[in-house]
């Protein structure tokens, strides 16, 4: 069954998201699961390659060979160890909170208001997989996604996160979204968005839908935080562009112009 959660925002704009269930999770754990093994393969050839040239290479760095050798071993313990947990971290971080296996199923994380997962929140849900593998808890956190609403395994209940389906909003005409008096145009296509996700966008869109039914200062206050979060994205270009005027061009960049 899908499960939906609605974040309302102190302004009173409100993001559906569709939440992802446990088979998508669990594919893309897969999909990840495939990759770090392979990662982890090449590792061990390469450390193979490493210690049988422990003597040679020793002798360049003037480690001597037994120095080497250990110096070896700890390099491929620390490499093991982030291949398999920083994996994680490293993508949530730079691709704004998806990882290989998350990309391909189309899902995401993010932090409980909607916002995109910050660096201490994807190490402490991702650190709390440790936990979960060395106390046997996975089956735990299983249990935990299927009771929860939220469809939350523990490392999200620890983080504060929640992964949901990385699908932007239907809209049925965009050009609601233009204030009085003004129309969209080619500019707006060649705005710059292919540096922001789906589900950023649709947080401009919704915005855009939403403006006129608040109050002015709510508006203003809903724009400037969005914005926030959009700019470092999209760089210089948009410096000029006031918050409600950046979130209004977002929006229609991925529409045809209108007439």
């Amino acid at each position: 069954m899908e499960r939906s959660v609605t974040i309302r925002t102190p302004e009173s704009i409100a993001f559906y998201y569709e939440l992802a269930g446990l088979g998508s999770r669990f594919l893309a754990l897969v999909i990840d699961g495939f990759i770090q093994l392979a990662a982890s393969i090449v590792l061990f050839i390469g450390g193979i390659v490493v210690l049988k040239r422990a003597g040679v290479i020793g002798a360049a760095l003037r480690l001597g060979s037994k120095n080497a050798e250990s110096t070896a071993l700890a390099v491929g313990i620390v490499l093991f160890f982030l291949i398999w947990y920083g994996y994680f971290i490293f993508f949530e971080q730079i691709w704004n909170g998806q990882t290989p296996g998350k990309r391909v199923l189309g899902i995401r994380t993010v932090r409980d208001g909607g916002y995109p997962v910050a660096f201490i929140d994807s190490c402490v849900r991702n650190l709390t997989r440790i936990v979960e593998q060395l106390l046997g808890f996975y089956a735990l956190s299983v249990v935990s996604m299927v009771l929860s609403s939220q469809n939350k395994r523990l490392g999200d209940y620890a983080a504060g996160t929640l992964v949901i389906r990385d699908r932007a909003f239907e809209v049925s005409d965009p050009k609601v979204w233009l204030r009085p008096g003004t129309s969209s145009s080619p500019d707006d296509r060649e705005l710059h968005i292919a540096a922001l996700s789906p589900y950023e966008i649709a947080l401009a869109e919704r915005y855009s839908e939403r403006r006129t039914t608040l109050d002015p200062d709510a508006a203003r206050k809903a724009a400037a935080k969005i914005a926030a979060v959009l700019r470092p994205k999209l760089g210089a270009s948009v410096a000029t562009l006031g918050d409600d005027e950046l979130l209004t061009k977002i929006a229609l960049a991925q529409y045809p112009p209108s007439g």
